[in-house]
């Protein structure tokens, strides 16, 4: 394979991400809401929600292949156009990162805290958590979003594209939003968004373990794998809970604790260790997950180079 092929992921992966930087989060037509819409269409639970769990879930399952599997095939033919195949892949690939968004939707609040504005803090946050907002604690919400959605919104999205190419980024993608929008424990949901919830758990398994990793050698390293062995298995999320712990334990900071959602406490397991977090642990959270992107795409075009022979 010629060496301009060989580094061609890693290349994709780099304008992608210079895309996302420059161009930010769509301001109208975000494709995902779009994906949103169509995903509305298909969801039909009221058809289903008085049969037994295992319809639910085989019709879950049924929804969700018909919700991903247009789009994916879509992306793979795209991808396959003479001359501007690669061209898309990298558009595509930018349609399913979101680390500039993160970072306008995460500075803010830094701001709002540095300047004393406990409150706008928490409204601020309200936009990218569930939490009550009148007994949020912004900062730990900040910055355990951060972190969590630096697997969600970008590395796992870029893992999936170096296996398989932008099917693969827009499968990932695609899955993790019916996820976020069907995956929820309620009588409603719990057996209807199971085939997108388990999915979502087995697309992220590795990309969330290469992430704490990532986190773990860019931060105070013994720490942060300390905390990942110690403390991830108390967390709900199986992947969301190497990462954040091994985040925390890489900023030196303590997460975790009372979290209010809808009116009712829940005792989450303290994640890493050190000081409690404030604003200037927001920005060394958000140049965490900057510094790991970096080490992922030069990773990216070192393999790429292995790979060459070069």
């Amino acid at each position: 394979m010629p060496w301009d092929f060989a580094i061609w992921p890693a290349l994709a992966v780099a304008l992608a991400c210079m895309l996302d930087r420059w161009l930010g989060e769509p301001q109208r037509h975000h494709p995902l809401v779009i994906f949103g819409a169509w995903a509305d269409k298909i969801h039909c639970v009221r058809w289903f929600k008085r049969q037994d769990p295992l319809q639910q879930r085989l019709a879950g399952a049924a929804m969700l292949a018909s919700a991903v599997l247009p789009w994916v095939l879509g992306a793979a033919l795209l991808t396959q156009l003479p001359a501007i195949g690669e061209l898309l892949s990298v558009v595509l690939l930018y349609g399913c990162i979101g680390h500039q968004s993160l970072r306008e939707h995460v500075l803010p609040i830094a701001s709002s805290l540095k300047a004393g504005d406990t409150k706008q803090a928490r409204a601020l946050a309200s936009r990218i958590v569930s939490r009550d907002p009148e007994k949020m604690d912004p900062t730990k919400a900040a910055i355990e979003s951060t972190l969590e959605n630096g697997t969600d919104g970008v590395f796992a999205a870029i893992f999936w594209f170096l296996i398989a190419g932008a099917p693969g980024a827009v499968l990932y993608r695609l899955v993790n939003t019916l996820d976020a929008m069907w995956g929820y424990k309620t009588a409603e949901l719990l057996h209807i968004g199971w085939a997108a919830a388990r999915l979502d758990d087995l697309l992220n398994y590795v990309p969330a373990r290469l992430t704490a990793l990532s986190y773990a050698l860019l931060g105070n390293t013994r720490s942060a794998l300390r905390c990942w062995k110690t403390q991830a298995h108390l967390c709900a999320s199986p992947n969301g809970g190497p990462v954040m712990c091994a985040g925390a334990g890489a900023l030196q900071i303590e997460l975790g604790g009372p979290t209010w959602y809808h009116g009712q406490c829940v005792e989450k397991p303290v994640m890493g260790e050190g000081k409690a977090p404030d604003a200037d642990s927001i920005l060394a959270a958000l140049q965490l997950v900057k510094h790991t992107l970096l080490l992922w795409i030069a990773a990216a075009f070192a393999i790429g180079f292995l790979e060459s022979g070069l």
